[in-house]
């Protein structure tokens, strides 16, 4: 059906005249006329009883008209709400991320964004492949390394190291390594360098397994690596950003770290104006500023 006799129909039955209804929709009556006449004839149907006091509407007119008022309301309220989300942020939002990052750094703080936006829906997709954003596989992604795709807004993050942590209760049971050929001695977990990870923390690996190490607990990932080092099972390798959040382990061996790793933000461009992905994306900074000066023992700005 065309939308535009729909929209002349539905303020010629609210008005209850075509005079009217030209004048709200500024048309000549003649016009509005013959868009009624149109969508009668494509309808197969009359619409609309004429007689000396206006017109009324036939029972199939009535069905039509109840079908236009129901589309009407949406569209009311979807424009009312477009113009709340000036304000308001609501709707569902796909980001994806690493196993290791969404689990242990971006889940315990989503809490704060729901505290903000209450109506936001994320759907959240933990993975090491990398999804395609221009095709819509996810609306925002926070990636290990700067993306390659092309039409994406990229924005730096913050830059990470992999490094080898233990508990104060193994260290004082097992011993402090003062070298990396002291390692021989204690136990390692890691991620099995052949499993899908953060490229730095796989070659940080291969170069501890070199000192041949002796026991060894390896996990598919980094949730699975720290619990072992809470637990007090040996020494991992895991990402530097944990030590805000898990200030009972200690750093083993300070010399010996990953290359750097960038922490990227993307999305496409066609979402640059889109509040959902804003204020995601601010929120990540924030979280990122708050993190970092925690890390370095700065006074928070609250």
């Amino acid at each position: 059906m065309d939308w535009d006799k729909l929209r002349i129909f539905h303020a010629v039955a609210d008005a209850g005249s075509l005079t009217h209804a030209g004048d709200a929709l500024h048309l000549s009556q003649s016009a509005v006329s013959r868009q009624i006449r149109a969508l009668e004839d494509a309808l197969g149907t009359t619409l609309f009883h004429r007689h000396a006091r206006g017109l009324i509407l036939t029972e199939q007119g009535e069905l039509l008209f109840e079908a236009t008022s129901t589309m009407a309301k949406k569209l009311d309220s979807a424009a009312a709400r477009i113009r709340d989300s000036e304000e308001e942020v609501f709707g569902e939002l796909k980001v994806t991320t690493t196993v290791g990052f969404g689990t242990l750094w971006l889940t315990p703080r989503l809490s704060k964004l729901y505290e903000r936006y209450p109506e936001l829906k994320i759907d959240l997709l933990l993975e090491e492949r990398v999804l395609d954003l221009p095709m819509r596989e996810a609306d925002v992604a926070i990636r290990m390394k700067e993306p390659s795709q092309a039409d994406l807004v990229r924005k730096r993050l913050l830059t990470l190291r992999m490094r080898l942590y233990a508990t104060p209760t193994y260290l004082d049971a097992v011993g402090r390594p003062e070298s990396l050929a002291d390692l021989e001695r204690h136990r390692l977990i890691c991620q099995n360098p052949a499993t899908p990870q953060v490229h730095a923390g796989a070659q940080l690996a291969h170069m501890v397994m070199a000192q041949d190490v002796h026991s060894m607990l390896t996990v598919n990932s980094y949730f699975g690596v720290l619990q072992g080092v809470l637990n007090h099972i040996g020494i991992g390798i895991l990402p530097d950003y944990l030590t805000v959040d898990f200030p009972e382990i200690e750093r083993v061996l300070p010399e010996i770290e990953s290359v750097e790793v960038p922490v990227f933000l993307a999305y496409p461009e066609e979402l640059r104006q889109s509040r959902r992905v804003t204020a995601f994306r601010d929120f990540v900074q924030e979280e990122i500023i708050a993190y970092r000066r925690q890390q370095t023992g700065e006074p928070s700005l609250d």
